[in-house]
């Protein structure tokens, strides 16, 4: 089961993509732990990154979605933000598409409270400004707490939640 946790910088996908990870027994992915040092240094100065920057980025992560096809699979937070680099990551017809959304205000306020993360959150309008949504998978507001979004996501996967959870 490849799953793919999708959304703009602050959202949840690490929350969220590790509670389904954990609860499923599968791997979890972080796209920022891949990202090349350039691209991080880029964003560390507060500039966005092109379509350029994020090729071999995607890259790297669609062959990491590709080696975790031939086990079990894997749980992979990644922003997505465009078609075209959702279709990158697409490495079989069915994974399993969450795609987080919230209000800017709360997504702001959670950027502000991070600590020791590249993405400013000043960066954030240009995240929302690159998001393409997607018209399929799970759209997940964030505004629930992380169990809800775990519930609804395991609804979604077709998996029943387990009571210790």
């Amino acid at each position: 089961m490849l799953i793919v946790i999708t959304g703009v910088s602050g959202t949840g996908k690490t929350t969220v993509g590790s509670d389904i990870a954990d609860t499923l027994g599968l791997p979890f992915y972080d796209a920022d732990n891949f990202h090349p040092a350039e691209n991080i240094e880029k964003m560390s100065l507060g500039f966005p990154l092109n379509d350029e920057d994020r090729l071999p980025w995607l890259q790297t992560l669609a062959d990491l979605l590709t080696k975790s096809e031939q086990t079990d699979g894997a749980v992979l937070a990644c922003s997505a933000l465009k078609e075209s680099y959702r279709e990158l990551l697409k490495v079989q017809e069915n994974i399993f598409w969450i795609h987080l959304k919230g209000d800017r205000e709360l997504i702001w306020r959670r950027m502000l409270a991070r600590k020791n993360h590249y993405m400013k959150a000043s960066m954030l309008d240009s995240q929302f400004a690159t998001w393409e949504e997607p018209n399929y998978g799970l759209k997940l507001n964030i505004c629930k707490t992380p169990e809800e979004m775990l519930a609804e996501a395991l609804k979604y996967l077709g998996v029943p939640m387990r009571s210790d959870k």
